[in-house]
């Protein structure tokens, strides 16, 4: 049997992972203005849903695993 913190940690640490290169995918503006920014608008708007869809995802898997009373193989 082993225990929980040990899945919780993991399952953490790979949600950082995708996160992080999520990030990797914004792109700098080549001006200073705010007309620079309007070809941005949709990848970042498109990051802002990821991330609260990953931020959704790891509630619910949080919670999920307070509920469990001990872990498996076969949960593994």
């Amino acid at each position: 049997m082993c225990k929980k913190n040990r899945l919780e940690a993991f399952s953490d640490g790979v949600l950082v992972i995708v996160i992080t290169i999520m990030v990797l995918e914004l792109k700098v503006p080549h001006g200073s203005d705010l007309h620079a920014l309007t070809p941005l608008i949709p990848v970042f708007l498109s990051y802002i849903l990821s991330f609260l869809y990953i931020g959704i995802y790891w509630n619910n898997h949080h919670h999920l695993l307070h509920a469990t009373h001990h872990i498996n193989g076969r949960v593994l």
